[in-house]
């Protein structure tokens, strides 16, 4: 005869009370915000954070001088370009034509190095000239021989002398290496491209100023 042990019950945990359960809930927040101030500790803001108008990335502090850089010499390729273009067809002087190319070949060039920089740096590009841009290009499409060549020498060397002003500062304050790295590349083709605009002969005094 079988002896019979009767039918298994399952254990049951005891449950927490509402204190055990705020209690492990305040733990757990701690935890967490432990985690927090370790990952991320106060000052130092994540790659991309932004505080103040600076902005951290992996080659040091970016601020809003060092954005305005890039985003100028971008636009500044997207005028030129097209008005070197507009030399050739438009110019009466040999030597204007010879530097419009000259200076619309280097501008494709630095626009390839500006674009991988902000690539790098996470700062969003302009895609087309700001108005006073559109407004010389606007000017010089109407124009044709030494009228051109006169207008189109004082515009750019106008224009780069701002821009010129504009990476020295940048290159002096700027904490970011990359944006540093940038400057210094973006001095040589702009200081390059006002002597040649100088070697024409149609730089007047007011286009100094």
């Amino acid at each position: 005869m079988r002896k019979s042990y009767g039918t298994a019950t399952a254990r049951r945990l005891p449950r927490p009370g509402r204190g055990q359960l705020f209690t492990l809930m305040a733990a757990a927040v701690a935890v967490a915000a432990a985690l927090l101030v370790v990952l991320s500790p106060p000052g130092v803001p994540a790659d991309g954070e932004t505080r103040g108008g600076v902005t951290e990335t992996r080659f040091g502090p970016l601020s809003a001088d060092d954005r305005d850089l890039v985003s100028k010499v971008r636009q500044a390729g997207l005028w030129e370009t097209p008005a070197g273009q507009q030399a050739q067809q438009r110019a009466s002087s040999p030597r204007v034509k010879e530097i419009a190319d000259m200076i619309a070949e280097q501008h494709m060039q630095l626009d390839e190095d500006v674009r991988g920089t902000a690539q790098r740096l996470g700062v969003i590009l302009p895609s087309e000239p700001n108005a006073s841009q559109k407004g010389w290009l606007a000017e010089m499409s109407g124009e044709f021989g030494a009228d051109f060549d006169r207008t189109f020498v004082l515009r750019l060397r106008s224009a780069h002398g701002k821009v010129f002003a504009l990476i020295a500062k940048v290159r002096a304050q700027t904490q970011n290496a990359e944006v540093r790295a940038f400057a210094e590349r973006c001095l040589k083709y702009v200081n390059t491209h006002m002597t040649l605009l100088e070697s024409t002969g149609l730089v007047t005094e007011p286009a100094l100023s």
